[in-house]
């Protein structure tokens, strides 16, 4: 699962893509049309201008913009940023890898094996999917999750 801090990190960055390329808005607008606390979107802002993502500027007409289309942006990128690796096992980490404690052999380990593939799928999605295609998908009519947890 993800945080809640990178749940309100993909809402924002939305928001901004919403606003449209060199559109600033407000922490203050942000977090109140996110539902976000504003202290806690602060910091989140800032993790993600000094990663690049977003540019902020002061004074009248300031507040916060993208820095890249939303067409290139991932999702992987921003959880990423947010939330650190995203391995499920620390063996599958390519950031933070640890050998698990109680494997006897990692190239034999049955759950590592299953839950690599698992992993590589997933991040396969979240790297390929981007702000853009999550602001696509607001607009469908259909609700695909209803099929995938029915």
């Amino acid at each position: 699962m993800i945080s809640q801090k990178a749940k309100y990190a993909l809402r924002a960055l939305l928001e901004l893509a919403r606003a449209g390329e060199g559109e600033a808005l407000l922490i203050t607008d942000i977090a109140e049309q996110q539902h976000i606390p504003k202290k806690f979107l602060e910091q989140i802002l800032l993790d993600l201008r000094n990663r690049g993502l977003v540019h902020s500027r002061r004074g009248r007409g300031g507040g916060y913009s993208l820095l890249k289309d939303p067409r290139e942006i991932t999702l992987g990128q921003i959880l990423r940023i947010v939330d650190g690796p995203q391995a499920p096992l620390p063996c599958l980490s390519r950031m933070a890898y640890r050998r698990c404690d109680d494997c006897e052999d990692e190239t034999r380990c049955g759950i590592r094996r299953v839950f690599a593939e698992a992993y590589a799928a997933t991040a396969q999605v979240l790297d390929t999917k981007t702000l853009y295609d999550t602001l696509m998908a607001e607009n469908r009519t259909s609700d695909p999750v209803r099929a995938l947890i029915a």
